[in-house]
């Protein structure tokens, strides 16, 4: 499994990632809040609960199906699961970011970590907060027929703290279908990933 390293620096979290994930994968919806059906594998009996998708327009080449998030006060472990279908422009460039780019796709996870912690900090008004840098690695794998990578970000400062993305892929016909999940252990993400992309 080839892998690298990427070394931006920035404020570390688990939450204002999977909030950021979020986020990014909801800056095209619409304003009309409409809720997924959730995933088979990932249960509201076991915490998940499905987030507001709002009604995507599809001449954007996004179609969002489905978006699952899994609270602290009610999981033992946080995490974030979405499926998600490009098509178009939108398809061909994602498509290349996965199978060309993806130390690129790592620095804008690190990117979304610091700019979620930044506004955390903007409305908690810490006094001076002191840095936590962090390092970024990336690896590929394969599940289901599909191809797969798996994002890391690690604080320096204390490596066992840790927020694993696993992305799996896949063109069908004239989509490309993702499914992506987010949590602190690179099993859970992949685990997560994997009953998104079984659902499709």
């Amino acid at each position: 499994m080839n892998s690298k390293r990427e070394r931006p620096r920035s404020r570390f979290y688990v939450a204002p990632l999977i909030l950021g994930c979020a986020l990014l994968v909801t800056s095209c919806a619409g304003h009309l809040p409409q809720f997924g059906l959730g995933f088979a594998e990932l249960p509201a009996s076991q915490g998940w609960e499905p987030l507001p998708i709002g009604t995507w327009v599809l001449n954007d080449g996004i179609e969002a199906r489905t978006m699952v998030f899994c609270p602290r006060d009610s999981c033992l472990r946080q995490g974030f699961a979405a499926l998600i279908a490009f098509e178009g422009r939108r398809g061909r460039d994602m498509e290349k970011a996965l199978s060309e780019q993806p130390g690129a796709l790592a620095r804008s996870f690190a990117r979304l970590a610091s700019e979620a912690s930044a506004e955390r900090r903007k409305s908690t008004k810490p006094a001076k907060p002191v840095p936590d840098r962090s390092s970024t690695d990336f690896a590929r794998f394969e599940a289901e027929g599909a191809g797969g990578i798996l994002v890391t970000i690690r604080s320096k400062e204390r490596p066992a703290r840790q927020a694993v993305t696993a992305i799996l892929y896949r063109r069908e016909g004239e989509r490309l279908v993702v499914a992506l999940a987010v949590s602190a252990d690179a099993a859970a993400a992949k685990a997560d990933a994997t009953a998104a992309w079984r659902s499709r």
